[in-house]
């Protein structure tokens, strides 16, 4: 590749969905880009891609059986330094806190590339949770140059941080891009077809949980709280359950069989947004789905003891209630038994973003690279869009 461009590094399945809406505002400006993808989540990411209609210009195949973290940094770090020293991009953008995101960085940064982050400076403010996002996200936003923090909040977390020159930008979170990317464009049959249409006599409750933090005594304490509230009656539980063997198998031993429970293999990104908007109640530990929930009006009980997305807590559309067996059945019970406490937390807010904040990151790409004198002009004329906000 003889122009300058961007090199983008995917490794899972949530990093895809949030950074293909920015892949696509970036060749919208006219950007050069080159898209890989480190194989991390082999068949999740292959999904994520195929609900965008996006295939990566180069798969690395990383992907091994029971890998650790240190498997993916260690096996992710060499390959990324060989495309970085290869093809020499004019910026290495990475996403969110994956250890795939951390290893690209650190690759970029040994290189002297410079490093854009898109959804900075979030924080839970504890190196133990999650575990080992929390860092890979310090470690990133500590090497990046461009800093494109989703909210207010994020941003304020990094001028507290550092006072060196770099540029920070408040852009909106690309999670809520895709989803209203994704939500207009179902048709109503997606859960018929994938097998998953929910019982119309019983209340929807979508589980997600795979947080390392919560192997062993945390997910036995999630799955007796699950196993109490499928004893109700009046509800349905539909728990996609991650390949990680630390999630599956004690899910499948507490819970398999167990009435009004569902156990299906991880679905679809457009499945998901399905599930969501036909749930009553999200019970979840994954970052993403406490963005997007509730931006369909759907509340959140976040099976964490802290998150580094507190906004949705601050307008009560999410709650967090930790792996408390007794907490847990006590916070679905107030919404499933309480009209007018479900009616308050029921409502759609925005606080992670308007569903613009591809095409701001985008725009923020070329004006940063734009302002570099190593960067030739007439690469970023493109589609530059004026400055950010």
């Amino acid at each position: 590749m003889s122009k300058p461009f961007v090199l983008t590094v995917i490794g899972t399945r949530p990093e895809a969905i949030k950074m293909l809406p920015v892949v696509r505002a970036l060749r919208a400006a006219g950007v050069p880009l080159r898209l890989v993808a480190t194989g991390q989540h082999r068949e999740l990411l292959g999904q994520a891609f195929a609900a965008f209609d996006e295939q990566p210009d180069r798969d690395l195949g990383l992907m091994t059986e029971g890998q650790t973290p240190t498997d993916v940094a260690t096996r992710a770090m060499p390959a990324i330094a060989g495309l970085i020293e290869a093809e020499r991009p004019a910026l290495m953008l990475v996403h969110g806190d994956t250890t795939t995101a951390m290893a690209a960085a650190l690759a970029a940064f040994h290189a002297g590339v410079l490093i854009g982050h898109v959804e900075a400076g979030l924080r839970s403010h504890d190196l133990a949770r999650p575990f080992p996002e929390e860092f890979n996200r310090v470690a990133i936003d500590t090497v990046a140059s461009l800093l494109l923090a989703p909210t207010a909040g994020a941003a304020a977390n990094l001028r507290r941080e550092s006072p060196r020159d770099r540029t920070i930008v408040v852009t909106g979170n690309t999670g809520i891009d895709a989803l209203l990317h994704v939500a207009g464009r179902l048709d109503g049959g997606e859960l018929a077809r994938a097998g998953l249409a929910p019982d119309p006599a019983k209340r929807l409750i979508l589980v997600t949980g795979h947080r390392r933090e919560s192997f062993g005594p945390g997910f036995e304490r999630i799955c007796a709280a699950l196993a109490r509230l499928a004893a109700r009656g009046d509800v349905e539980i539909l728990y996609p359950v991650h390949l990680n063997p630390n999630v599956r198998e004690p899910v499948a031993a507490r819970l398999g069989g167990h009435p009004n429970i569902r156990l299906v293999p991880p679905v679809g990104y457009v499945e998901m947004v399905a599930l969501m908007q036909a749930a009553a109640v999200v019970l979840t530990d994954s970052g993403g789905v406490q963005e997007e929930a509730p931006a369909i009006g759907k509340p959140v009980l976040v099976m964490r003891e802290v998150t580094e997305r507190p906004e949705a807590v601050a307008l009560g559309a999410a709650r967090l209630v930790g792996t408390d067996p007794d907490v847990i059945v006590r916070e679905v019970a107030a919404l499933l038994d309480d009209a007018a406490e479900y009616a308050a937390r029921s409502k759609p807010v925005f606080p992670y973003g308007d569903g613009r904040a591809a095409p701001r990151i985008a725009a923020a790409v070329v004006e940063f690279l734009a302002g570099r004198g190593d960067t030739p002009v007439d690469f970023w004329q493109i589609g530059a869009g004026g400055r950010s906000q």
